[in-house]
């Protein structure tokens, strides 16, 4: 059977619809660009447009009814005066209502003083910097801008000045933390450079396996006096001496003669492998790297920590002879690598504590909160820059692998002490 083309009305032969040719996307029209900037200044307009009833309410509360005469009157209209609302992360100019007493004193509005309140501007201020947003592109990250009423406090000085007194007031706070409640079985020390200046972190975690950040102290190197300073902030603020606890640092030797100075034999101290690896293999061939911290890691798993220390020992003689430079590192601090060891500790908490990595991902979040600073200018900028950086760090802290061996870890360290007094009482005897 022979098929027709279907015809249209008027006779003519229906062709396929030509395909419509797609427009670029940068030659489209941003109809819902448009669409949302008309629902914002809607919402703009009926959200000032309310305010402005309710002002006038407050004041009507105050004066009595507009235009009646009223026997027992305790207060006057004052007309308006052009005032600042704080609205998106913006300052905005509005006519604000004002009513006097009697006597001529001016009276708040309890709506206006509630929409005035300048702390959720300064809390977007210090949200907005801490994501990475710059002082420069500041009005750039709210929304759609406004042309009427005017926005004023986001130009770069007003919103640098805002960072600064809200962190100031932060790093106050923040180091007068008290620690009296925290029972914190290991601290880990680690500095971080920002600028010209030196941070030095301290990270505690308890018993539960949580972690806090509990001080930082701004200096130029890991030298025994600044560990002192900071440990001394620590003790003033509640930090227990008397107990038992392990110190996990990447073997700066400052860092290590304040803990002895401070702690005593309270302290046990480990260092970080990861650390004490890199250390080694800088004095190697990569040929051989691998072999030798294949060997290391053996050594620091091994049963006991006399078996340890004589493999590394072992090690450490085969390397003397033709990579001296990596001997020396090799023996340099070996006991404190295989504390761990002796303490028993095996599994995930070995290896949450075998580094210093918890702490140093704390500084890489501090690392990217600083991102955007191109100058330092002092001490107490740094201090500030990282007292931020080390809040929010703390929001999205876990628990470390491992935990449930910390009360085990504990026990561990007090019969050691335990063993080094009595092996002191019979040395003196």
């Amino acid at each position: 059977m022979r098929k027709h083309r279907t015809k249209s009305r008027s006779g003519e032969a229906l062709s396929p619809s030509p395909r419509p040719a797609s427009v670029p996307r940068s030659t489209r029209p941003s109809g819902l660009s448009e669409t949302i900037r008309g629902l914002m200044d809607l919402f703009r307009v009926s959200g000032l447009e309310s305010l402005s009833r309710l002002l006038e309410e407050d004041r009507e509360a105050l004066c009595g009814p507009r235009g009646k005469w009223q026997a027992a009157r305790n207060a006057y209209r004052h007309g308006y005066e052009e005032s600042c609302l704080v609205l998106g992360g913006r300052k905005i100019r509005v006519p604000k209502p004002r009513a006097r007493s009697l006597d001529g004193k001016e009276l708040d509005l309890p709506h206006w003083r509630h929409f005035s309140e300048e702390d959720p501007l300064n809390t977007r201020v210090l949200e907005q910097l801490v994501v990475g947003v710059s002082t420069r592109s500041y009005p750039r990250s709210l929304e759609l801008p406004v042309a009427d009423p005017p926005a004023v406090g986001t130009s770069r000085s007003s919103v640098s000045r805002r960072f600064i007194a809200q962190t100031a007031r932060r790093v106050d706070a923040f180091l007068s933390r008290p620690l009296h409640d925290l029972d914190l079985p290991v601290i880990l020390l680690d500095g971080t450079g920002l600028g010209e200046h030196l941070l030095v972190v301290a990270l505690g975690i308890d018993r539960q396996g949580h972690k806090h950040v509990l001080g930082v102290v701004e200096g130029t190197t890991e030298s025994e006096a600044v560990g002192k300073q900071l440990f001394r902030n620590l003790i003033d603020r509640g930090l227990v001496v008397e107990r038992a606890r392990l110190f996990v640092i990447d073997g700066g030797k400052g860092l290590r003669s304040a803990i002895r100075t401070t702690f005593g034999d309270w302290a046990q101290v480990a260092r970080c492998h990861q650390h004490k690896r890199k250390n080694v293999a800088d004095h190697l061939p990569k040929t051989r790297q691998a072999w030798v911290k294949a060997v290391m890691n053996r050594a620091w798993k091994a049963d006991s920590a006399a078996e340890g220390r004589k493999q590394l020992e072992d090690l450490a003689e085969q390397l003397a002879a033709r990579h001296p430079g990596a001997a020396a590192s090799l023996r340099e601090g070996l006991e404190e690598t295989l504390t761990l060891t002796g303490l028993g500790v095996k599994g995930a908490l070995f290896r949450t504590l075998s580094t210093t990595n918890p702490i140093e991902n704390l500084n890489g979040t501090l690392k990217r909160v600083v991102r955007n600073v191109k100058r330092w200018r002092g001490g107490a900028m740094a201090l500030r820059w990282a007292v931020t950086g080390l809040m929010e760090a703390e929001k999205n802290f876990r628990r470390v692998r491992g935990y449930r061996d910390l009360g085990a870890l504990v026990e561990a360290m007090e019969a050691r002490r335990s063993e080094r007094k009595l092996d002191n009482v019979r040395r003196i005897a």
